[in-house]
This record gives C-alpha cells, structure tokens and sequence, in this order.
C-alpha cells in the first residue's frame, strides 16, 4: 500500500489518457454529490416544517362538543351539550397518564366585530380564557411582565396579557403597557404581561400576535358562560401516548353526556401527536427516496469506471503478459487493478462531497441573512455519520467497479498476451 513505485504506476495508468478518466470519475462524482444534496435538502426541509412544532406539546389532541347526532337513552338525535367544569377534574381522577387538562373558552375569532376598547380606539381580536398550563402547551416567549398564574384563577382576577400587535394598534410607540387597563365586552381588564408567539404559521404569525389571554374562571364569570366549557387541550406524559388514550377518553366524555356510544360526530377532536407522527413518517420516506435516488446514480458511475477499467485491461494486455512471464502473481495482478479503481473511486468521490459541503455552507450562509418568520426550509445539513457512510460506499464501489477487470487480468495467459499487438 506504501510502495511509491505502485502508486507511480496507478498514477501514470490514470493520466495516460486524462480527459477519458476524468468524464469516468464525473460519474461517481455526480452520483455522491446528489446523494448528500438530496439528503440535506430533505433535513432541510424536516427542520424547517418541524420549527412549526417548536415549543408545543405534540402528544396533544384537543376535544370540543359538537351536536348529538343519534338518539340515546330517551334523548333525541341532533342535542346540543356541552363540557362542563365537572368534566376537567374527571379526567384528570379517571386518566393518571394525562400531564395537562386545560379547558379553554374563546370569543371573538377572524375578521369578527370590535370587542376590545382602549381609550378612543377600538378593534376586534381574539379572548381566550386559558389556565396557567396552557404555556406548556402553547410556544410563546413572556419578555414583558408576566403569563396567567393560580392566583388569578383562584381569585378571578381581571387581568389580560396581550400580544405585539395588539400592543401595536392600540397603543403609541415607546408607551408602557403593563398596568395599563382595556375594556373587553365592557369589562376592564388590567395588562400584566405580553406575549410573543413563537409559532411560524401565517408568517411568524401576524395573526398570532393579536390574541388576548385571560383567566379561566374570570372569563366565565365576566361573560356569563356560567360552567360551560368551550373545548379542551389534553397533554398525555412523556411515557404515554395522547393517540392511544384518546378513545378510552372519548368513551369516557360519551358516557358523562349520555352521547350513543356508536356517535363519531358528537364529541370533535383533533389529533396533534397523530399528525407530528405523520409528519415524522412523510420524512422518514424522503430520507429513503434520497439514498435511493442517490445511490442509483452512484451505481452508474461504478458501471461507467468498471467499463473503463475493462478497457484500460485491454490496453494493456501486453504489459500484464510481461509482468506474468517475469513473475508476477495473479494476486499482484488484482491487487494493480482493484487499487487503480479503488483510488480513482475515492477521489471522485471524496471531490463530490467537498462540493456538497462547499454548496450547503454558502446555502446555510445566505438562509441565515434572511428573515425566518416564513421560513420553512432551514440549517440544510448532513449528519456526519453519513459522511463516512458515504465513505463505505466509495470503498465497496471501487472494489465493485475494480472486481470484473481485475479478474479479466488475471486470465490473461502470458503468451496469449505476448503476441497481442
């Protein structure tokens, strides 16, 4: 392996013929190049998609009522119910494995009419009455002030925490907010915090930053919805997932409603965890179609040098014959061919992984100058693991591609390759 008069030759067999071992090696080049950038488009893209999850509870559904739609126990089809207080601390006795049960109701909504008042100005947003819990579950930064806390839902205060663009009609540049006070329904309420929702849907979302959290309790009592509960967000533990509690969970809400145990339409829900998890299998499936795409293109490379490597075989039976007729083993003769094929693998190779990393450094470069609110394609990159993958296979191509050559060498008989001309 270290004897330079070998490499002196394998390094004059490639060059005899320059610009032919070049477009040979362009095959394996390309193929390695497109295998990495397939792969770190792909992570690319998964991180990009999975920054929309960041800071939410995934192993999370969330349930709300809807309207009976099949009779039951002398109660008619088409019944309007709804959850009651009663039913958070059900499940939270019946259902140990769920982290967070945080009822939530809700006024107000898109493009609907103006329910908050500060001073002459007046919009509409969204109110949420939520438990402190919903922080947990919800990605949201506090950088003013502070969120809901026990305190408030114990003594039903009348406190609001807002968000950027609520701060941005309602109030001028430069003005405190905390301690200030906004009418809502005609009820005031006094800010104690701002919030800055992390979530990158509708941009980083406009939207998002015009929502006002309330207490619980306080909304209830302010608003006269008396006990009823709007729909709630469930958090399953670590340990447990929400997918597989979720029909016990539904049974159980049926059975406290006197809901038709076969009613599907009764009670809405909404998986988080089942969709995450789809989205975790879609890249899952584009990581596969990357190696396999890549690898296909790498294999015809490895045809390309092997065909090569049988005609340079071919110029050089004469040679091969010499060196049999003074002595050389077929073992030499194979360990010339697979070395030259091996070597000429791994440059190409190795060459199309340093243009890759070269093309995502700039890519990565120029994704971090630019706004990432709407961004979902971000950091591109590739583990190292699959570098010395990559790796591997350069090594097993290059004995792949040296194989067939090699043994057409070594069956060569010295006068048979003597007369050649």
């Amino acid at each position: 392996m270290f004897d330079r008069d070998k490499w002196d030759e394998i390094l004059e067999a490639l060059t005899a013929n320059t610009f032919r071992t070049i477009l040979t090696a362009f095959g394996v080049f390309w193929g390695i190049f497109i295998l990495v950038i397939l792969l770190a488009a792909g992570n690319g893209l998964e991180n990009g998609v999975k920054k929309g999850f960041d800071g939410i509870a995934t192993n999370t559904m969330f349930m709300w009522s809807q309207t009976a739609s099949k009779p039951y126990k002398g109660l008619p089809a088409n019944r309007k119910f709804n959850f009651k207080n009663a039913d958070v601390a059900a499940l939270k006795e019946n259902f140990p494995d769920l982290l967070y049960v945080s009822p939530r109701n809700q006024l107000g909504g898109f493009e609907g009419a103006n329910n908050v008042v500060r001073g002459t100005k007046t919009a509409a947003y969204t109110i949420y009455g939520d438990y402190p819990e919903l922080i947990k579950q919800e990605p949201m930064d506090i950088p003013k002030g502070r969120f809901l806390n026990q305190q408030d839902i114990t003594l039903k205060r009348k406190v609001a925490v807002i968000g950027q663009g609520v701060i941005k009609e309602l109030y001028v540049p430069t003005e405190e907010v905390i301690g200030t006070y906004i009418k809502i329904n005609g009820v005031n309420f006094m800010i104690v915090g701002v919030y800055k929702s992390k979530s990158n849907n509708r941009g980083g979302g406009e939207e998002e930053q015009k929502k006002i959290f309330i207490p619980f309790t306080t909304f209830q009592q302010a608003f006269n919805f008396g006990d009823t509960v709007g729909w709630m967000a469930l958090t399953a533990n670590d340990g447990a997932s929400i997918t597989d509690l979720k029909s016990k969970i539904l049974e159980f809400m049926k059975g406290r409603h006197s809901i038709n145990p076969a009613d599907d339409r009764a009670i809405g829900n909404f998986d988080l965890y089942a969709e995450f998890s789809k989205v975790q299998s879609l890249f899952s499936i584009l990581r596969f179609i990357a190696y396999f795409v890549g690898t296909l293109v790498l294999l015809s490379g490895v045809i390309g040098i092997s065909n090569i490597m049988l005609i340079v075989v071919k110029e050089r039976t004469k040679e091969i014959g010499i060196r049999r007729a003074l002595g050389a083993t077929p073992g030499a003769i194979r360990t010339q061919i697979l070395t030259e094929a091996i070597f000429l693998t791994i440059v190409a190779g190795m060459s199309g992984i340093a243009l890759a990393t070269g093309v995502l450094w700039v890519l990565n470069f120029v994704l971090d100058s630019m706004p990432s609110d709407d961004m979902m394609f971000a950091n591109p990159s590739v583990d190292l693991a699959v570098v010395f993958f990559a790796l591997l296979i350069l090594i097993g191509s290059g004995l792949l591609a040296g194989f067939i050559p090699a043994q057409t060498a070594i069956r060569i008989k010295p006068v048979d390759a003597l007369r050649t001309e």
